[in-house]
């Protein structure tokens, strides 16, 4: 049977996705300690999820008024602390649970990020997951020596080099090339260690590479990209893909043609997990989880949603009034999460929505929690979307840290398993193994690419 996938998503702060979270009175404030985060991978341990997924960016929100004194002084996602490093901690406190962090293509360089990875895939025994984004800001931009964001489209034509150099990378070291014979004096076998040797139109780099692949081959692929070349680019290289859908119907379609997508790059459309962001708020009785979203809804603040809708949109929504429309240039100009625009313009049936629009349209900064019951009532949901279907799986988003995560385990995902919908115990050690797909072999990713015709 068919099992649910379910991911833990996190950012290495003093809040999660929810810029609010931290306000919440059941929140833990000792972000700045490894224990919270290795009590969250304890918890999602204990739940079996797949993996606890680390999303990062590298700056703090200071795009909304230019400024960035409202972002520390509300606590709007203003501490960002490397995910690869708080990975670790986490990696010491379990055991099974899969590991997935964050790194930028816009910036780093292949090598960097083939070696970060790959050290965390051996030294966890084969969990890591490397999320593929592009940076998309202009915060990002300044932090790392650059004056503005490159082009939409061309972050990912650099994204696409930049994989290929991973990947290649990652592939350098046979299976059998580490031979450690102290009798015999050999320490490997150098002719089964390919320098890559790599030259492409925006990046280079050459090798060899200097970690051994890990018990699962490589780390897994991560991708979310909404737009039309960022689908693309997940549909070529990513394993478990990340969307936001949030209307089954809706949902239900966008997963069948992406589905046919990944199929028309040679890939086996099975082999790709996707799933959908959600904010289950759950409790033993209806009552109990209304009354905790009650208090969740109280805690966003206009200015979360302003500063997050800046940051994302790459676009000062302080220079414009709340029931100001955007003009057809600053529309078309927006450089930043385009598939967020296309989301509002789509839902207000207005080619020209209002910074009100945006906020209301985008749900920016506030949760969501559209699946509030108890554990019958929020398995019911997420089965409708698994076996329509309309997704592989869920990222599950906590308004209150690590409680949201806590209280699901404790009540939705002993029914998933009732239903026979979520695996009762790992059946392996790797993250691959959790997503149900096979040691990753050398050079299994290089697939016939579909040419400009189809």
């Amino acid at each position: 049977m068919r099992q649910m996938h379910l991911v833990g998503f996190l950012q290495a702060q003093n809040c999660t996705n929810f810029a609010s979270s931290w306000r919440h009175p059941d929140s833990r404030s000792d972000f700045m300690n490894p224990d919270y985060y290795q009590e969250i991978g304890r918890i999602l341990e204990r739940g079996k999820f797949d993996l606890g997924f680390f999303d990062d960016r590298l700056s703090m929100p200071d795009r909304y008024g230019s400024d960035h004194h409202h972002t520390i002084e509300h606590g709007i996602r203003c501490v960002k602390m490397d995910p690869i490093v708080v990975l670790t901690m986490m990696a010491a406190a379990t055991t099974r649970l899969g590991l997935g962090a964050t790194a930028s293509t816009t910036y780093f360089e292949p090598f960097h990020v083939a070696r970060a990875f790959q050290t965390l895939d051996v030294m966890s025994g084969g969990r890591a997951a490397w999320n593929v984004v592009t940076a998309l800001n202009d915060g990002e931009a300044a932090n790392m020596g650059r004056d503005e964001t490159m082009a939409h489209d061309t972050r990912y034509d650099r994204a696409d080099e930049f994989v290929e150099a991973v990947l290649g990378h990652w592939d350098s070291w046979e299976e059998d090339a580490l031979i450690v014979d102290k009798a015999s004096g050999r320490f490997g076998d150098g002719r089964k260690v390919h320098r890559l040797d790599y030259k492409g139109q925006f990046l280079q780099t050459r090798g060899p590479f200097t970690v051994p692949r890990s018990p699962q081959g490589r780390p897994v692929l991560i991708q979310a990209g909404a737009s039309a070349r960022g689908k693309r680019f997940s549909a070529q290289w990513a394993e478990l893909v990340f969307v936001g859908w949030t209307r089954i119907e809706e949902a239900k379609r966008d997963y069948r043609e992406f589905k046919d997508l990944i199929a028309s790059f040679g890939r086996d459309p099975d082999s790709v997990k996707v799933t959908t962001s959600c904010c289950p708020i759950v409790a033993r009785t209806q009552a109990e989880a209304e009354d905790k979203a009650a208090l969740i809804a109280k805690l966003p603040l206009e200015v979360d949603a302003l500063s997050l809708l800046s940051e994302v949109m790459n676009f000062d929504f302080a220079s414009k009034g709340l029931d100001e429309a955007f003009t057809d240039e600053e529309m078309a100009g927006i450089s930043g999460l385009q598939a967020i625009r296309d989301r509002v313009v789509e839902r207000t049936g207005k080619k020209n929505p209002t910074v009100r629009d945006f906020m209301v349209a985008s749900g920016r900064g506030r949760p969501r929690m559209d699946m509030v019951g108890d554990a019958k009532f929020v398995a019911d949901r997420l089965e409708e979307w698994f076996t329509t279907p309309a997704c592989d799986g869920f990222v599950i988003q906590a308004p209150v840290c690590p409680g949201t995560y806590a209280d699901f385990v404790e009540f939705v995902v002993p029914e998933l398993q009732r239903r026979g919908l979520f695996r009762k115990e790992y059946t392996g050690g790797t993250l691959r193994d959790h997503i149900g797909s096979p040691k990753a072999a050398r050079g299994a990713w290089r697939v016939k690419l579909p040419s400009a015709a189809e």
